[in-house]
């Protein structure tokens, strides 16, 4: 894939036909402030509570719907009290009208699509080309969720996922809470197909160490590029299978909020749902100067930077030709690149 269809402006198009999270849907019982890709949202739920994203701008006089409230269905300006409908956007009342006063027809806001899942709201920016996965690998456990302080990373969200499945950064980062790992990366089986990358790494317990409290673990990690990674920790039949997610959402290029959580099945036996939470927390924590201190502050797809890998990066260099797969998808699918345009766009994406 050429380097100029990677470029920041290139990447940002794309991503408008991504889901990305919004916010915890835990948080969104009063209107709550979003940024996506640049572009301010309001999120929150109606009055029958399924879940809205809309501009964050008011067209009256701009004032932040954000700081509004819901009335009924619709979210009503803190300025003047316009109210538009959380699910198409149209303005539904204006208070300094008079009854049987006629509404402007362009006073309408944009409302995005939205999915909740995993605990968390969901939206997309454009016309989505992927659906939002259930992963079956978890289709048969019943899982009890806990949803994360999301964590404002001053990084590209790419950055970030890159991040959550590199094994070779673990006696380095998080010698705190998980202990003096062996810094040597044996051979990873990765597997990849399409935009999604497979692998398992073995974690084997170490005593004293936090994380590794309940024992050793096949920890089996999948991801659906260019945002969503997966682990799911399996300690055997004694003890069970807990899960745990990470969906960082880029606020802008160079800066995301790291939303995620953790989910424990019915018969884990290493500890509560908010046990692992605490101890996951940790680790994100550790990670999170790392992450400020890059540079640059997002992974160089177009090669604004020079690297040299290593066997041990065998991971996340699956995951960088999984986001060029996806973002090649995207911009056949909806138009964005000259040969599509040329061709009114008409790539069926499977």
């Amino acid at each position: 894939m050429k380097q100029d269809a990677l470029t920041p402006e290139k990447l940002r198009e794309a991503y408008q036909h991504v889901w990305f999270v919004v916010a915890r849907s835990q948080d969104i019982v009063t209107p709550q402030s979003a940024t996506l890709l640049d572009q301010n949202l309001v999120v929150f739920r109606d009055s029958s509570g399924v879940a809205r994203v809309t501009d964050r701008r008011c067209i009256h006089r701009g004032g932040n719907l954000a700081d509004g409230v819901v009335a009924g269905d619709n979210i009503a300006c803190p300025y003047h009290g316009w109210q538009f409908d959380g699910q198409t956007g149209r303005c539904a009342h204006i208070p300094s009208l008079p009854e049987g006063g006629r509404i402007p027809p362009k006073a309408e806001i944009k409302a995005y699509p939205v999915i909740e899942r995993f605990g968390h709201v969901w939206t997309c920016l454009g016309d989505p080309v992927f659906d939002l996965p259930d992963p079956p690998e978890i289709a048969d456990l019943e899982l009890e969720w806990r949803s994360a302080e999301p964590i404002h990373a001053a990084c590209g969200f790419m950055a970030a996922t890159e991040n959550f499945r590199d094994m070779a950064h673990f006696p380095f980062v998080h010698e705190p809470s998980m202990g003096e790992v062996d810094p040597v990366v044996s051979d990873l089986d990765v597997k990849r197909d399409g935009r999604e990358v497979w692998a398992t790494y073995y974690y084997e317990q170490i005593p004293s160490a936090k994380f590794s409290a309940v024992g050793d673990a096949q920890m089996q990690y999948h991801s659906y590029a260019p945002g969503i990674a997966t682990i799911l920790y399996d300690f055997g039949p004694e003890t069970g299978k807990r899960y745990l997610v990470d969906f960082p959402s880029p606020v802008s290029y160079d800066k995301c909020i790291i939303f995620w959580g953790v989910a424990t099945d019915r018969d884990f036996r290493g500890g509560s749902v908010d046990d692992i939470l605490a101890v996951e927390t940790m680790v994100f924590n550790e990670d999170t100067p790392v992450l400020e201190g890059l540079e640059p502050k997002e992974v160089p797809l177009a090669g604004q930077a020079f690297e040299v890998s290593a066997p041990a990066d065998v991971y996340t260099l699956n995951y960088r030709r999984a986001t060029q797969y996806a973002v090649q998808a995207i911009q056949q699918a909806r138009g964005l690149t000259e040969e599509a345009a040329a061709g009114n766009g008409r790539v069926q994406v499977g």
